[in-house]
């Protein structure tokens, strides 16, 4: 559990994975962020995404940088009464709750509390964030208004149509998306990847999202699966690849 610093619940629950060897040695390890979507919560990709046997595969194999992965709850929820257990949301209440309360804290309730209390290397180039669906459109905004702080960025299958009512906080987080791309790029990213299956629904808005990277000429990476919008074909590979990329040069 992290307390919290915006509107909602005083506390958020999350799950840490920490590389085998953690408590065993003084080393200092980078962060990977990963967000579920709409219908989730902090075990989606734990139950649905195989994410520990993915994640110690490519570790005990050598294929992925070994880092601690750490995946919050990131749904809005009104109180403690309402957050009680993760409560379970559906689809629509998920889409429509997108608001920018919960990314607004995200650095202080999630990233900073991560930092204080593991051992991380707590800077840009060791930190990538990444998410399905709803939560990959929280991914590329969370990088976008924070461009310090995470190297790395995955959107898989971005639903970028939240519909969520105008706030203070949705008007702060996601707005200028052209500006914030701007600022973004002028230092890259070491990696910006972009994935959508070939029956996705969301794959022309995620291929609209790679032409406007590609026309500015911003470094990134756009790759289709053959499955849907789901785990299958989809994002359990997309999940598997990105981890593969990332933190090598460290």
């Amino acid at each position: 559990m992290v307390d919290c610093s915006v509107p909602g619940p005083t506390r958020r629950r999350m799950i840490v994975y920490l590389p085998k060897d953690y408590y065993q040695s003084q080393q200092r390890y980078p962060v990977f962020y990963l967000l579920h979507g709409a219908r989730g919560y902090e075990t989606s990709w734990i139950r649905k995404g195989f994410v520990y046997e993915t994640t110690d595969s490519l570790f005990r194999s050598g294929l992925a940088t070994p880092c601690i992965v750490v995946m919050p709850n990131v749904n809005q929820y009104n109180d403690d009464r309402d957050f009680e257990d993760s409560r379970f949301k559906d689809a629509f209440e998920s889409i429509f709750e997108v608001n920018g309360v919960v990314e607004t804290g995200f650095m202080q309730d999630v990233v900073a509390q991560i930092d204080s209390r593991y051992r991380t290397i707590p800077d840009k180039a060791h930190r990538a964030i990444a998410g399905l669906s709803i939560g990959g459109w929280q991914s590329i905004w969370i990088a976008l208004n924070h461009p310090d702080s995470f190297d790395y960025i995955g959107a898989f299958s971005p639903y970028t149509w939240c519909m969520s009512a105008p706030s203070s906080y949705r008007r702060h987080f996601y707005s200028g998306m052209y500006r914030k791309l701007k600022v973004q790029f002028q230092e890259p990213p070491k990696g910006f990847y972009l994935y959508a299956g070939k029956w996705d629904l969301v794959r022309p808005s995620t291929i609209r999202l790679h032409q406007i990277l590609e026309k500015r000429g911003y470094p990134h990476s756009y790759t289709r699966y053959p499955g849907s919008h789901d785990w299958v074909q989809g994002w359990i590979d997309e999940y598997k690849d990105m981890l593969q990329r990332v933190f090598k040069n460290d």
